[in-house]
């Protein structure tokens, strides 16, 4: 069984990063931010063990500047760190941007938002 890809990238996120990460947004999220929003939006595999998912990455901050430094911070590990870690139930390998940080609406005044969408691949541990 393939591992949850948003739970390992959280778990894996914490520790890079000194954010929340989640994959659903609490009603708080003004009083909470910077958050970064894991979410798996497709992919496929290989029928055996390998799986490509495709994972949006929303990074939430109190103005348009913060918000794109998380999204940078982001995308920068994850292209350039992530490759051959191992959590608890998933290998991680190759990395890359599919659609890289951009602004994306978002309907509170009080947030701004920008959004990225990366290719994971990954299996689970053995």
């Amino acid at each position: 069984m393939w591992p949850d890809i948003e739970a390992e990238l959280i778990v894996w996120l914490k520790t890079q990063l000194n954010v929340r990460h989640l994959t659903d947004l609490p009603a708080n999220l003004t009083e909470i931010l910077p958050v970064n929003q894991v979410t798996r939006v497709g992919g496929d595999d290989d029928s055996i063990r390998l799986d490509r998912a495709l994972v949006d990455i929303d990074s939430y901050g109190v103005d348009r500047a913060a918000a794109s430094l998380l999204a940078r911070n982001t995308r920068g590990l994850l292209v350039a760190t992530l490759r051959g870690i191992q959590t608890t139930n998933a290998v991680f390998g190759r990395v890359s941007t599919v659609s890289a940080p951009a602004w994306r609406p978002y309907e509170n005044p009080n947030l701004r938002r920008m959004g990225a969408t990366y290719e994971i691949y990954f299996h689970p541990v053995s």
